[in-house]
């Protein structure tokens, strides 16, 4: 197809056919949100079941998000030679058979595959929604897409906490979680019927500006060898992956697994306030990521500073002010918690706007890789750290649980958010000189 006939496919913006696709697309990210945090609400339900210790509940979550970080390659690799259509739609079913799984699992094993299916399922799909934003929506309109995306799936973690746990409780483990495998399947279909690659006048993926015409290919894969290590040279993708390592994983590590526990067995609220604490949460982080996501465009110089760092000591301020407070904290200073820990979300999309402005085009999925790398691996730390804590302190078990041993193991986050606040300085400094924005330091004499 010649340039000019894609320019002129693109020419109307999205139509009607291209808004379903993409609510579409959003649901199945809904879905797949839900999925991912679906033992949020339910953990002392599953420790139960499983007569789990810390440490071994932990390892449902750390499993599931390892690979959903060791599927962003391959994902990336699909989707650029099958397109966002299948690829969807078998994350779907994989998501279906892992829920399934969990839902007649009789042992931890078993329990552990299933969470394994669901990180597979849940890391086709985000990516396929973008891929679906760059083709069907004209280029300039990508950020803000984009922005609405992230801000809505996020709807999925309010099912978790909510309507999941309900469930369970009215009903059974295997009710509840073959309810969510049936809902995946209905998704697939959907997907299926609904949702195509591209527009039916183009014959490749593509993304068309259509201020300027411009036009390139839309790809997701990661490229391997030189381009890994080029875009890790580069003290800028440094500086992504560590703002992006720092950000989010204390309000990943509390609402994925251990924020439902710690309210109610050892803050002493019930269900019904421990989710309705929760759901600040995730209101608090719809609301700020527009904000964040803003300035970060109107400072771009100034986002590690003046945006990044804040964000990650208030998260440090609030867990401490929660942890030294004389006896359970009262309802004002959780919510202050949850506000703090929605920062960390919308912050770490700051680390993708570091790699995006220190790499060029033809390296910028790598760097987007490496960068996506840092929270999950701050993140497994966190949750399996805090499960060890707990059993160290012979506080392993929904029985054992108890408020004093739940601050100890969340004190486990410090030494990540230093860690991450010491490197970013160092990576920010070096970006700076490396961009020709400060001096290099003279040697000491």
């Amino acid at each position: 197809m010649s340039t000019l006939s894609y320019r002129a496919a693109a020419a109307g913006g999205p139509g009607v056919r291209a808004w379903v696709i993409w609510t579409t697309g959003v649901a199945a990210y809904i879905l797949s949100v839900t999925n991912r945090t679906s033992l949020s609400a339910v953990g002392i339900d599953a420790a139960d079941r499983f007569s789990a210790d810390a440490a071994t509940l932990s390892l449902f979550a750390v499993v599931q998000l390892a690979v959903y970080g060791g599927m962003q390659l391959p994902i990336g690799v699909l989707l650029d030679r099958y397109g966002s259509r299948p690829i969807m739609t078998i994350g779907m079913i994989l998501m279906a058979v892992g829920q399934l799984t969990m839902a007649l699992s009789p042992s931890v094993g078993v329990a552990i595959v299933a969470r394994m299916l669901l990180g597979a399922g849940d890391a086709a799909v985000f990516p396929a929604v973008l891929r679906l934003v760059a083709t069907w929506f004209p280029a300039q309109r990508a950020p803000v897409m984009v922005q609405l995306t992230g801000i809505l799936g996020q709807a999925g973690q309010l099912i978790a906490v909510v309507p999941i746990a309900a469930l369970l409780h009215a009903t059974t483990w295997t009710i509840t979680f073959g309810s969510i495998a049936g809902l995946c399947v209905l998704f697939a279909v959907l997907v299926f019927a609904l949702i195509r690659n591209h527009p039916p006048e183009v014959d490749r993926d593509i993304s068309v500006d259509t201020d300027t015409g411009a036009i390139r290919i839309v790809t997701s894969s990661v490229d391997t060898g030189v381009g890994i290590r080029a875009a890790w040279a580069h003290p800028g993708t440094r500086l992504a992956f560590w703002s992006h390592f720092a950000t989010p994983f204390a309000g990943t590590a509390f609402f994925l697994l251990w924020g439902v526990p710690y309210l109610t067995a050892g803050e002493g609220r019930t269900l019904p306030e421990a989710t309705g604490i929760m759901t600040i949460y995730v209101f608090a982080g719809m609301a700020l990521g527009p904000v964040l996501g803003d300035l970060s465009r109107r400072v771009p110089h100034l986002r590690s500073r003046a945006l990044v760092l804040p964000s990650v000591a208030v998260q440090l301020v609030a867990w401490l002010a929660v942890i030294l407070w004389p006896g359970p904290a009262p309802l004002w200073l959780l919510i202050t918690l949850m506000v703090a820990l929605a920062f960390g979300g919308p912050a770490s999309m700051i680390a993708f706007d570091h790699a995006r402005t220190h790499n060029p085009s033809q390296r910028l999925s790598t760097a987007t890789g490496l960068t996506n790398a840092g929270g999950f691996l701050a993140a497994l730390l966190a949750i399996f750290a805090i499960g060890v804590a707990l059993d160290l302190q012979g506080a392993g078990t929904p029985e054992t649980y108890r408020l004093e041993a739940f601050r100890i193991a969340f004190l486990a986050q410090v030494p990540l958010w230093l860690l991450g606040m010491v490197f970013i300085g160092i990576e920010r400094r070096r970006t700076r000189v490396h961009i020709g924005m400060d001096p290099p330091r003279r040697p000491r004499r």
